[in-house]
């Protein structure tokens, strides 16, 4: 008998069953990262501190040729880096967006519209708070630099990653997610609006710089780099067929967790290596300070604020990890277009991003972990 007539070409339960164990391990993978996400943080930033190179480089603006245009002009795409791997990050946080959930959040909004005005005010008391206590240092410029770098921090949306830490815990998952999406949606009015009334407690050339990069933070970053990657993911999951979304949902949710680590490695390797090649111990020891008075003045505003409103314990996690969470890397990479020449400034942006995942680990202190509406997006440093 021939061997060809005897084989059988692969069955549908075949093509299932390797579909299935290619999901299986997709998702095991997954899983295992996240598990490890705080030691991944932090490997990534002792690459940056042995490794620089390819991080600052990874930093810089690249341009790629596009071939002739009309008239004889030479056309290129100027691109960088982190703002690509920011819209990764934001697009796969859009893509795993429950509307389902997020429609049941809408008819109980209470904790939405809070944290949402929390959000907003807590920049306004803490970095007033902050200036004043740097005013009476001897720092030349009075502490502007450092109010600067907060500022662009703090005015930035939650951060995406905040959903990862409600998972850990017992946090109200279509609560933080629907906090995540509104104040990402609603960056382009909060952000210049937060950054506006702060920029008269900068001095010198820091309070010029913010005042002419309004216009740039308004529209070419909050729009285009925050908003419209958030954007197209819920567009994606809205127009997708559910086999096809668990296809991408499968490539972009691992593929955008090592991307905000790859973040975190470039702006990381930008503040490191500026540290090195100019040390200047007091300035890290006041970053340390200033990012520690700000991340704990927000954690505990929002955990006053739940106790007021009398909100159930999920929703007052989420709710608390909410005003202490910012989008850090969104921040560095807004100092890292808006001021080039003070890579700096990055340093108070990496020590608020250490020590918001330490708080917020102390929030949800490791209890076990509920079923979930949502699927964590990917955490953005």
């Amino acid at each position: 008998m021939n061997p060809r007539a005897c084989a059988q070409p692969p069955t549908e339960t075949t093509k299932t069953t390797k579909t299935t164990k290619t999901t299986k391990t997709t998702e095991a993978t997954e899983s295992w990262l996240r598990r490890r996400l705080g030691r991944a943080v932090v490997l990534s930033y002792a690459a940056a501190l042995l490794l620089p190179g390819p991080g600052l480089w990874l930093s810089r603006s690249h341009s790629l040729p596009l071939g002739s245009l009309p008239l004889g002009a030479a056309g290129a795409l100027s691109w960088s880096t982190a703002p690509v791997l920011l819209s990764l990050v934001l697009f796969s946080a859009g893509l795993q967006v429950s509307l389902h959930a997020l429609g049941t959040l809408l008819r109980r909004p209470l904790a939405l519209l809070a944290g949402l005005v929390l959000h907003l005010a807590i920049p306004l008391l803490a970095i007033p708070a902050v200036a004043l206590l740097l005013r009476r240092t001897p720092d030349s410029d009075g502490g502007s630099g450092l109010v600067t770098a907060m500022i662009l921090i703090v005015a930035m949306p939650v951060a995406a990653g905040a959903t990862v830490w409600t998972g850990k815990g017992d946090g109200d998952q279509p609560t933080m997610v629907g906090l995540v999406l509104a104040s990402t949606l609603l960056s382009p009015l909060t952000v210049p609006l937060v950054i506006g009334a702060l920029v008269p407690l900068l001095s010198g050339d820091y309070a010029d710089t913010l005042s002419r990069a309004e216009h740039t933070i308004r529209g070419a970053f909050t729009l285009v780099g925050v908003v419209l990657p958030c954007a197209a993911g819920i567009l994606c999951r809205l127009v997708l067929p559910a086999p096809w979304l668990s296809r991408v949902l499968r490539v972009v949710v691992p593929v955008a967790l090592a991307g905000s680590l790859l973040l975190t490695y470039v702006n990381a390797s930008g503040a490191l290596n500026s540290f090195l090649a100019r040390p200047r111990p007091l300035l890290l020891a006041a970053a340390l300070v200033v990012a520690s008075l700000v991340c704990l003045l927000s954690f505990a505003v929002g955990r006053v604020a739940a106790r007021l409103l009398r909100l159930d314990a999920p929703v007052a996690s989420s709710l608390t990890l909410a005003c202490g969470m910012n989008n850090s890397s969104a921040g560095a990479v807004l100092i890292t277009t808006t001021l080039p020449d003070k890579p700096h400034l990055l340093l108070p942006v990496l020590a608020y991003g250490l020590l918001q995942k330490t708080a917020a680990n102390r929030v949800v202190r490791r209890r076990p972990r509920r079923s979930a509406d949502l699927v964590a997006p990917p955490c953005a440093p």
